[in-house]
């Protein structure tokens, strides 16, 4: 007996972090024929049936700030946010309803933008070409209520995923964009069987438990149900069981239900940008995780949170940047068959 299989026998299986053996890359168990694109398309399109109440991703809690404006534009529009002296958030339309100035430009006085342009003040209150938007902070990300772009019955509050207790987690938000439409986000999202494939660097020995099928699926049922292990380092990595679930148009969660981390998330939002200079639409993946423990050990991590939450941000943009080549190749082909 090896020693790696003497180390095998003896590693305690409560421990969250376990070795696993593997083969190489190009001989691990192919998933082409459990992945039925019909299967990817229905999903997509149950998803899409969904309603939102008309509330997009606008950014992460953090990046909105007392002390400078964000802006980002949705479907189009041009908006802008900021937070009060008191933090009360604040969103609004992008543009100077003088002269059109970028008030992402603008600077902050007494709670209200000020105009680099000509010095005209917009803030909390409706004027002549300027009203503030519906928003909502969550404390993890922000959004904002565009009905004309939705174009469905308005909620006064979005359809937040349950999430741990923002006392006992930890929580990062990354943001990435690309040359497609939120759809190919989500269809990227809902094909688990791709991750040991085109991400060996942090998944392996990926099993998909079940998936939905075409057709007469109930809300209950509609979910991917997938055995990983989350790569740490060599044959090092965290088993779990997650779930993957669209609870609206434009969102994947993963859930952790068995193993470490049970209950930890990581919710994809697929925010669309807009039309680009080159006529093909925009869609920003906007990705929040939150993590949580029952360990006692988590509490050490959680007090690092500063620390931790660049290296979140960073394996989340890493894994988007593959990805996004995906979601933009499925948009490609969608667009070229046109």
């Amino acid at each position: 007996m090896t020693f790696e299989e003497q180390l095998d026998r003896r590693w305690p299986a409560d421990w969250p972090i376990q070795p696993f053996g593997e083969p190489r890359w190009a001989r691990q168990r192919p998933t082409y024929g459990e992945c039925d694109p019909a299967v990817i398309e229905a999903a997509v399109k149950r998803a899409e049936a969904r309603t939102s109440g008309n509330w997009y991703v606008l950014a992460a809690s953090r990046e909105v700030r007392r002390d400078r404006p964000f802006g980002r534009s949705i479907g189009g529009q041009e908006l802008i946010a900021w937070r009060t002296r008191s933090g009360d958030l604040r969103v609004g339309p992008g543009a100077c309803p003088h002269l059109g100035a970028p008030l992402a430009e603008a600077r902050l006085d007494c709670d209200e933008l000020v105009c680099r342009w000509h010095g005209l003040r917009v803030g909390g209150r409706e004027r002549a070409g300027w009203s503030p938007v519906p928003s909502f902070d969550d404390g993890v990300l922000v959004w904002a209520r565009l009905d004309r772009l939705g174009g469905e019955p308005p909620t006064a509050e979005p359809a937040v995923p349950e999430r741990p207790e923002r006392g006992g987690s930890v929580d990062a938000v990354a943001t990435v964009s690309g040359v497609c439409e939120p759809a190919d986000v989500v269809a990227n999202r809902l094909d688990p069987w791709h991750g040991a494939w085109f991400h060996p660097y942090s998944f392996a020995r990926l099993k998909v438990l079940d998936a939905p099928g075409c057709t007469g699926v109930a809300d209950e049922d509609d979910r991917f149900l997938v055995e990983v292990t989350f790569r740490l380092a060599g044959r090092w990595g965290v088993p779990v069981v997650a779930e993957f679930v669209c609870p609206g148009p434009r969102t994947v969660v993963m859930r952790i239900v068995e193993g470490e981390g049970r209950g930890s998330v990581v919710e994809t939002h697929a925010t669309p940008l807009g039309i680009g200079v080159d006529g093909h639409p925009r869609t920003a993946v906007i990705e929040a995780v939150v993590a949580a423990s029952e360990r006692a050990g988590f509490e050490v991590a959680r007090k690092a949170a500063g620390a931790l939450r660049p290296l979140i941000r960073r394996t989340a943009a890493r894994l988007w940047r593959d990805d996004l080549a995906y979601a933009e190749r499925r948009y490609q082909l969608r667009a070229t068959a046109r």
